[in-house]
Formats: C-alpha cells, structure tokens, sequence
C-alpha cells in the first residue's frame, strides 16, 4: 500500500524519526509530512525543519497543515503536551483519520486527548511502545486500544503498522505499560541507589556476583507470588533491615531515596498479619492481600 499523502507526525524527535525513516525505508511512505512546535522556534527552527526534510518529509508551518487530509497521524510529542496536541489538531482531523497516541501517558491523560479527537469525527487509537524505538521505528513491539479494533488494526495493516490490540477502553495499553514501568524504571532507580554506593564502598563486584547467584530464575508471576508471601511473613524484620541499609547509604552519601520506600512497603505488608502460603497463585495473593489492607485502613 502506497501512503502518499496519507500520514503525518505531530512531534519529530527521536521517536518521530525512527519511525518516519523505518516506513520509508520499507517503501511505504512517500508524502509523508511533519509538524513539529520546534519548527515555532526562532533559534531551533531551522535545525528542526532540516532534521524533517532530512529524512524525506516535507515540513509542515502549522499542526493545520499536517494533519488536514491524512489518515493516519502519529502523534509523538512529549508526554506533558498530548492531550493539548490533540485538542489543537482534532478540529482539523479528516472524518474517519486515525490518531494514533503513541505518548508514555497515563490512561486519564490518553482519555482525555481521545476526547477532541472522537468529538472531531477521528478515531482515537492508545499506543504503548513497549521497546526502545531505535532502531526498528514502526516495527517495534507495540500494545494498542481502540474501538472497533478489529477494523483498526485492518487499516493499521495495510499501512505496515501492527501493533497488538489489547482491548477497546482507551487506556488499557498504556495502563500496560505504566505500570511496568514501575518495575522497569524503578530496578533502574534501584540499580543506582545500589551501585553508587557498591562502587564508593569498593565492593561493587561482590555485590554484583551476589545478585546474580541470587537470581531464581521464575517467571514474574511467580516471582512477585514469591515476594508476596515473603514481605507478609517477614515485612516488620526486613523494615527493620532496611533501615540500616538507609543507614548505610548515608554513610556514602547516597540518599536512600528508593530504600525509604521499601521500609514503608515492607512495614504495611508485614503489619497485615496475614499468612500466605508458599506457592499460592498470584491473583488469588493479591485479593487477599486487598482485603488485608481495606481492613487496615
């Protein structure tokens, strides 16, 4: 399928352009054109509209002028200025055109922007990327939502974008990706709470042998099931534990910034009074664990 004229970018940095250049390098997307508020900008104007004509688009003088007549917008910006990217461009959106909300959001700010954009007469479609975009741009790993996905992921297709529909509520993708984000970006947080002070200690390669001979080797379910049970039965000791390790980090002048929240974390589990036993199912863990901490509050 020949996209000529059928696609736009509402922000062109690094998302933006990994993915421009992936679609056009497959042969897909000539015409394409680009919007970017840097392009407003009377000192970096220049640069960004060379940065898009660089890579084959043609550079567009206002969001208007982008989106009039495509069918498919990619908006990329940051995640602070979705919602008001979608208000300026919707009123300008072609009947039926897909916006596709690539934006790391919360699902209010995802429901949000999808407002205009319904209300204009598009069609709102939640992208989590779930990857790094450099270097396979539009083939990187994506979740979608979007009404009627069925009929969305067609036209996606035929464009050489597919990403896997996870439902049709507007959120539920990037909910996804929210909170793995607290996992994936909170062990980065932990990893340099730990390793500052590993390294200013001199024992950051014992440290390091040791989380590794520590690696169980379960999957997350079972591993979260795993922590679960353990911070319940033993939350007040390792509170306890972890207050020295905050303790230790000052002495390296580290601030225990994520340590803190695991003294909390460990202090509520283990005051639950709660017996889990060893092996249980991870949902059937939480719903008890949910009760647990209803009745604490």
């Amino acid at each position: 399928m020949s996209l000529q004229g059928s696609v736009a970018f509402i922000g062109f940095g690094e998302a933006g352009l990994a993915i421009a250049e992936t679609l056009a390098a497959s042969g897909r997307a000539d015409g394409m054109r680009a919007y970017d508020i840097k392009l407003d900008d009377r000192d970096g104007g220049a640069a960004m509209r060379a940065r898009i004509e660089d890579a084959g688009l043609t550079a567009s003088a206002t969001a208007k002028e982008a989106v009039e007549g495509a069918e498919i917008v990619i908006c990329v910006v940051t995640a602070d200025q979705a919602a008001k990217a979608a208000a300026a461009a919707a009123r300008h959106l072609a009947a039926g055109a897909l916006w596709l909300d690539m934006n790391s959001c919360a699902p209010g700010t995802k429901q949000i922007a999808a407002g205009p954009v319904n209300a204009a007469g598009g069609t709102y479609v939640d992208v989590a990327v779930m990857a790094p975009i450099t270097p396979r741009g539009h083939e990187t790993p994506m979740l979608a939502a979007s009404a009627e996905p069925d009929s969305v992921a067609a036209r996606l297709a035929e464009a050489g974008l597919a990403p896997r529909f996870v439902g049709s509520d507007i959120g539920r993708a990037s909910t996804i990706k929210m909170l793995r984000s607290v996992m994936v970006k909170g062990m980065e947080a932990l990893t340099v709470e730990c390793f500052r002070a590993a390294v200013r200690a001199g024992v950051a390669d014992e440290v390091a042998n040791s989380l590794d001979a520590s690696e169980s080797g379960l999957g997350w379910a079972a591993q979260t099931a795993y922590n679960m049970e353990r911070m319940t039965a033993h939350g007040i000791r390792r509170a306890a534990e972890m207050r020295e390790v905050a303790k230790t980090l000052r002495d390296f002048n580290v601030a225990p910034a994520m340590t803190t929240g695991t003294i909390a974390w460990e202090e509520e589990m283990g005051n639950l009074d709660l017996t889990l036993e060893p092996g249980t199912a991870l949902a059937a863990q939480m719903a008890l664990i949910e009760q647990a901490l209803d009745k604490a509050d």
